[in-house]
């Protein structure tokens, strides 16, 4: 009997050892998904079974977040998530941030921001927070005007001056990339840049600057952020190995770290 106990004993703390927590996170592909499967071994060597869902439609990302089916999301920042949830009537939270990825506007088209013409046809992106994130690009890039209190919260409506009379094309974020050959310009989020090939440094008519305040953070449900398998998959993300693998995968400053 006492060797069955010590066995049972054994291979309980053997099992233990073995054993994983799990942990899911949405992600869009590039660059958060890559980011991911970077600390998958080092989050394994802690007991914690990194499980990546790859999505590339922003709301559902938020909505499964929200119903419980993943643990956390990576792949928007501060202002689309807080839009989101005074929309949806969310819990989402901010567990921390990581990277920027610089906006920028595209052409196939034009080589110079000069060489728009009126009327030009520039399409950006019809969620809240980031078709104001586009419209603050075009007015630092001094094609437009925005009413002064406009913020974040800026729509076409509140363009006051528009020299070129620029038509806005108001398109899902996520098919932006395809529409270059349809449009004048396109102001593109970096996550669905980077998959078409575009690098904001080398292919930017016009680059957000370093001071942006849109932050891509880890999201999770709110009450979740203190638990240690989040706190976990922060530390592994803010690590010496994520920042070289930035600075060498994307030299042009496409994604730039913020720790």
């Amino acid at each position: 009997m006492k060797k069955l106990l010590a066995f049972i004993s054994i291979a309980v703390a053997a099992a233990s050892v073995y054993a994983q927590t799990p942990l899911k996170v949405g992600a869009t592909p590039e660059p958060h998904a890559n980011i991911l499967n970077l600390i998958k071994d080092d989050l394994k060597a802690e007991g914690i079974d990194l499980k990546i869902i790859e999505m590339t439609d922003y709301p559902a990302l938020n909505e499964v977040l929200e119903a419980g089916d993943i643990d956390a999301n990576y792949d928007q920042h501060i202002p689309y998530m807080e839009s989101f949830n005074k929309e949806k009537g969310f819990h989402l939270v901010n567990a921390g941030g990581i990277h920027v990825e610089p906006f920028a506007l595209y052409s196939n088209k034009v080589k110079s921001i000069k060489d728009l013409k009126k009327k030009a046809v520039i399409a950006i992106p019809n969620d809240p927070t980031n078709e104001a994130r586009a419209l603050l690009l075009l007015q630092e890039a001094g094609l437009i005007t925005l009413k002064s209190d406009a913020g974040l919260n800026a729509t076409p409506i509140d363009v006051v001056k528009n020299p070129l009379k620029i038509k806005f094309r108001e398109i899902d974020a996520a098919t932006l990339p395809r529409t270059l050959n349809d449009v004048d310009g396109a102001v593109i989020n970096g996550n669905y840049a980077l998959p078409a090939g575009l690098s904001a440094k080398k292919d930017g008519l016009f680059i957000e600057g370093s001071s942006s305040p849109y932050v891509n953070i880890i999201a999770v449900k709110a009450g979740n952020e203190n638990k240690p398998e989040i706190k976990a998959l922060l530390k592994a993300l803010r690590s010496e190995k994520v920042k070289k693998y930035i600075s060498e995968k994307y030299p042009n400053g496409e994604v730039v770290t913020v720790f």
